[in-house]
């Protein structure tokens, strides 16, 4: 016997254009609120760690243009997270490449995520976290969502936050670490930074545990 599908499932090939508040706005219509959101940026890289961001926005105040980081151009994210800052409850945290490298990219990823959650000043009743996962440990009610930065402009507040925060932290590691072009690829695996990693070998930001990196 055939199941029907998840509304996540029907969601996947009939997404909305852009986030919208709706998912925050029903439950407080039942009295769950605030509503937090949260992202990571960076699980793919070779280097660097992975950062998750967690915010509340002001369902008076919210920032015009909200949308999954990876749809909006770098000057558009920085123009927005300057507008989020000013607007709404944030927080942010990180996993370093070496305890992705002890843990793995999921668990850091999840962990990094609910750090975030319980950094905020205010707690929320609820947490919408981006993908297949709720991450473990938080203090309140967490639910999964499926592209919710394409979903939810809370979530997708939160990937712009992250997004920003990363790489301005990787472009701060260039001066650190220089000659693998960390301030232009942010870790990613392009060539030049893999051409970098052959002639000078590999830094203490990489994560050994990632492919080409890992010893089998």
């Amino acid at each position: 016997m055939s199941r029907p599908a998840s509304s996540d499932s029907r969601l996947l090939f009939d997404l909305p254009e852009g986030p919208d508040f709706s998912m925050e706005l029903a439950a407080r219509k039942h009295g769950i609120w605030p509503v937090a959101g949260t992202d990571e940026a960076g699980r793919g890289p070779l280097a660097g760690p992975v950062v998750a961001a967690a915010v509340v926005l002001d369902p008076e105040n919210i920032p015009p243009g909200l949308n999954d980081s990876k749809q909006l151009s770098a000057a558009r994210r920085e123009a927005l997270f300057a507008l989020i800052m000013q607007s709404a409850f944030v927080s942010v945290a990180s996993s370093s490449s070496r305890r992705i490298d002890i843990i793995d990219i999921r668990k850091a990823s999840l962990d990094a995520m609910r750090r975030a959650v319980a950094g905020l000043e205010v707690a929320p009743k609820l947490v919408l976290a981006d993908g297949r996962d709720v991450p473990p440990g938080l203090a309140c009610e967490g639910r999964a969502v499926v592209k919710g930065d394409a979903r939810s402009l809370s979530v997708a507040a939160a990937s712009i936050v992250a997004k920003v925060m990363r790489d301005r932290m990787m472009a701060r590691a260039d001066a650190t670490f220089p000659g693998y072009g960390f301030a232009v690829h942010a870790g990613y695996a392009t060539e030049v930074h893999r051409r970098a990693i052959e002639a000078i070998g590999p830094c203490r930001l990489h994560r050994m545990s990632f492919r080409p990196l890992r010893q089998e």
